[in-house]
């Protein structure tokens, strides 16, 4: 397990910077988010040898049922998260201008380019290494739920760096939403589904800012 934590220190450094500045001159949000999930998704390979062997069998496996049951769970929480929106609106004098300058983060950008992006390596970037490396793992040290819990806490940890309450709890939202889905069906490629179209619609098809 030392290379688990040793992993997930090098993500909070990568992380926190990156949340903090939001991006540096032409190297964006976008090509910074990229660009530390790589670099995490090539030591995870290199420490973790049955993670693509593992993932390669859950592709192989129910997949167009997997690919079905994720494509609706990101409809249920773009769902949560409209309503949320309208609610925490009327609840929160912060609400608005914390998701104002989450979706800041487009601002200037190309939106192919964080679509493509997106679907190629943020959405199935994070997944396979917060669900498919962190939580797995986790999970096989700490037993089910306390592994949950702890790569759910540590997921929602990393955005604190932001500043941006509306962020943070956005954060902690879809980290108890697609740990528990990956508790229970035990799938890295639904999860992979679910976020990816999550993104494209939370973010680019149907954002949820006036």
């Amino acid at each position: 397990m030392g290379s688990t934590w040793a992993i997930t220190l090098i993500a909070g450094v990568l992380f926190t910077p990156l949340f903090m500045t939001q991006g540096l001159g032409r190297f964006d949000f976008w090509w910074w988010m990229s660009t530390n999930l790589t670099i995490l998704l090539v030591l995870v390979t290199i420490f973790d040898r049955h993670w693509w062997s593992e993932i390669r069998i859950d592709i192989k496996h129910q997949t167009l049922w997997k690919v079905g049951f994720g494509i609706l769970s990101a409809l249920f929480l773009y769902i949560v998260f409209y309503a949320g929106n309208i609610v925490s609106r009327q609840i929160f004098s912060f609400a608005k201008s914390g998701i104002e300058n989450v979706y800041a983060f487009k601002s200037g950008v190309s939106p192919f380019r964080i679509a493509v992006l997106m679907v190629l390596l943020i959405g199935p970037g994070e997944e396979l290494f917060w669900r498919g490396f962190l939580q797995r793992r986790l999970q096989m040290e700490q037993g089910r739920w306390r592994g949950f819990i702890i790569a759910t806490s540590i997921y929602t940890l990393v955005h604190l760096a932001s500043g941006n309450a509306m962020l943070i709890l956005a954060a902690g939202l879809c980290g108890l939403f697609w740990g528990f889905l990956y508790v229970q069906k035990g799938s890295i490629l639904l999860n992979i589904v679910s976020h990816t179209v999550w993104d494209v619609a939370i973010f680019l098809l149907f954002p949820v800012i006036e």
